[in-house]
């Protein structure tokens, strides 16, 4: 449970932080200025900003849908820039005040607040908004893949409670402090707060594309920096620094800081005017008179006061009610609104011109074979959805997203040929972003660039193997040693995962996990085998067998590989597969038979992804242009945290890795992976005849 809270008691806290300083230090002020009438108009943009929030949250429960990332991104975006305005509005409004911190403070801090009450609103409901969203959507993320774990809540709640308690010290510490030095301090802190609020608002515009520069880096600490450390997520909250920043990031950080903080540096400077002399206070005379309305019109009769809970209740129930209304009208058309049959021989019956937007079809196999079914640009063979695999007398659900254009379904059964219904037109509707298909020709030159590096790496490890051999042969076992790193490396590089090299690869590499005799089973031979006896004190006799079969073996796959079967649809699988092994077995320990260079065999399964992706890289780029960069930027980013875990031809163990630099390596090949995953999709070969 621990593992799912702790994220979410992260980012509670983190949130909870940036919302809850600027919240803190108002309150403060109204309270110090003895405003405390104000202070419910604080307490209703902050109520409000809960509803909304809770309100999203709702709707991406009911209805199992959220806005597109980009859009996520520019709508944080522009909220960020916006409550950028209103804090530092609210920054020079405190410096002007600072300016008459007198004894007739008290008498006119009502015209000192008289931007009005929507002003205190705005920005209370700003500060807390912002943030109440992006917790409500990254809750929902977590929670989704949580599953029934009460986790992700649990830690929310804990950063949220823990966040408060902070926020309710400043607040208490402000309140006995002097009031010039107040203003002053806290000019000065929210004007640090908002630099920062408006590089991460900027970062949110270039991540949704409405600015440029997204992977334009003036910072990347990402290798030397855990950002999920409590340090820097304490850093992030209050500051919004992060440990990667692009140009326009760090260039308006400084800018804003540079010219803001400026101005209210001169402002504080500039001579407070001399204070006014104090009224004298009222004689009970003066008050009788005044009280009896002597020498002045009769008195008005008091104005209908509106009760104190209908703003309240108004800001909770509009968003509720907006909130229902999406889920009522905004949830898709039940499937059943059109059904499709799919058959051997009739694919696509009762399909009508669906309407644009994002539509749910019921796919109906009337046939008597599985089959799979692909929603197509009949003119392009696009595919905007799809469902492998349908069983005869079965139903699924097919979700796509409708826009201008031609639409048809084809059926591809298991036997036979594949059959494509008659097209319709749909007009209007913006535009989808269907996935160009990719046949087995397409693929026969990476495959044949990547068997062709596989066959000289072979040709290589041959070559590596007779020499660590002879080595064992020859009883120099300190070599063996050397010899043996080398040559593991190069056999891992080759992306031998997922049977790769057939029986080979269990030959070469296999583990000896379920074997009944374990590391002195018969059957367990090749690297981990000679590994296992290198650094447990085996002597050269009882290893030259072991030495000799993995050169037999090896010649042998060398001789195999041209003509083994490879099927081209593997290939775009690899580029995820073999890191998807270096998480499981190498990052983790489990395949260490003693030499503890288990980083180095994750360093050469790097170097095996890279060539993959150089292969696979004309097909990609036409179809998803920011997979490979970003790939890039991640794969760098793991490259440099492998780098300083050796030194020369020294490696660090796992098991001594600390626990944060472990955290970093396998939170940076995670993403990656993340960010690999959609390769097997855009690539896969879908059958059109």
């Amino acid at each position: 449970m621990w593992d799912d809270a702790f994220p979410s008691f992260l980012i509670g806290l983190r949130e909870g932080l940036e919302a809850g300083l600027i919240v803190s230090i108002l309150v403060a002020t109204l309270v110090r200025a003895e405003a405390r009438s104000r202070l419910p108009q604080v307490w209703t943009g902050v109520l409000a900003a809960i509803a909304v929030a809770m309100s999203f949250g709702a709707v991406l429960t009911f209805t199992a849908a959220s806005m597109p990332q980009t859009a996520q991104e520019a709508f944080g975006g522009v909220l960020s820039v916006i409550a950028v305005a209103f804090v530092t509005a609210m920054v020079f409004w405190m410096r002007r005040s600072a300016r008459n911190l007198s004894s007739e403070l008290k008498q006119k801090v009502s015209g000192a607040l008289a931007m009005g009450s929507g002003m205190l609103i705005l920005t209370s409901f700003l500060a807390v908004g912002r943030e109440g969203l992006e917790t409500a959507l990254f809750l929902w993320t977590t929670a989704q893949a949580a599953g029934e774990s009460a986790g992700p809540l649990t830690g929310a709640a804990i950063g949220l409670l823990l966040a408060a308690g902070l926020c309710w010290g400043l607040y208490r510490r402000v309140l006995k402090i002097n009031l010039t030095k107040f203003f002053t301090a806290t000019g000065v802190v929210l004007i640090v707060i908002a630099a920062g609020v408006l590089g991460y608002g900027l970062r949110d515009l270039q991540e949704g594309g409405v600015l440029p520069g997204k992977t334009a880096y003036a910072v990347d600490l990402a290798g030397s920096i855990d950002a999920g450390s409590w340090y820097s997520t304490l850093i992030q909250g209050v500051f919004n620094l992060m440990p990667t920043m692009t140009w326009l990031q760090v260039v308006a950080y400084v800018a804003y800081l540079a010219v803001v903080m400026t101005l209210f540096v001169r402002g504080v400077r500039v001579t407070a005017p001399k204070a006014k002399p104090e009224r004298e206070p009222e004689t009970a005379t003066q008050r009788s008179a005044g009280a009896s309305g002597e020498g002045s019109a009769a008195p008005k009769p008091a104005a209908r006061r509106r009760p104190v809970w209908v703003v309240p209740a108004a800001v909770v129930a509009v968003p509720a009610v907006l909130a229902g209304l999406f889920v009522a009208l905004g949830r898709p058309k039940p499937a059943g609104d059109q059904t499709v049959a799919v058959s051997e021989t009739d694919c696509g019956k009762g399909f009508t011109a669906p309407e644009p937007g994002r539509q749910t079809f019921q796919m109906h196999n009337t046939g008597r074979q599985a089959s799979e079914v692909y929603l197509v640009d009949p003119s392009t063979n696009a595919v905007y959805g799809e469902i492998e695999g349908l069983a005869p007398g079965t139903t699924r659900d097919l979700v796509a997203t409708i826009a201008g254009g031609t639409y048809a379904w084809r059926c591809v059964p298991a036997s036979g040929k594949a059959v494509t219904s008659k097209a319709v037109t749909v007009t209007g509707g913006g535009a989808a972003k269907p996935v160009a298909p990719v046949s087995e020709q397409d693929l026969a030159a990476p495959l044949k660039s990547y068997k062709s590096y596989v066959g000289k790496g072979l040709d290589t490890l041959a070559g590596q193997t007779r020499a660590l051999q002879h080595d064992i042969e020859g009883g120099h076992l300190d070599r063996a040693r050397t010899d043996w790193l080398t040559a593991h490396r190069t056999y891992a590089s080759l992306g031998a995962a997922y049977g790769t090299f057939e029986d080979f690869d269990k030959k070469i590499d296999g583990r000896a996990d379920g074997l009944p005799g374990g590391e002195r089973d018969k059957d367990f031979s090749g690297f981990l085998r000679l590994e296992y006896g290198l650094w447990h004190g085996r002597s050269a006799k009882e290893l030259t067998g072991p030495a000799r079969q993995l050169s037999t073996d090896v010649a042998g796959l060398g001789k195999a590989f041209p003509s083994q079967d490879f099927d081209p649809g593997d290939l775009p699988l690899r580029a995820h597969e073999i890191l998807e092994n270096t998480l499981q077995f190498e990052l983790t320990g489990d395949t260490d038979e003693g030499s503890g260079t288990n980083l180095a065999t994750a360093d050469a399964n790097l170097a095996g992804t890279r060539e993959l992706l150089t292969v696979l890289k004309p097909l990609l780029t036409d179809r998803a242009p920011k997979v490979l960069p970003t790939a890039d930027t991640d794969i760098d980013r793991v490259q440099k945290l492998l780098d300083a875990q050796h030194d020369g031809g020294h490696w660090t163990p796992v098991e001594k890795l600390s626990d944060a630099d472990r955290r970093r390596l396998d939170g940076a090949t995670g993403q990656l992976l993340e960010d690999l995953a959609p390769i097997p999709d855009l690539l896969e070969i879908r059958k059109s005849a």
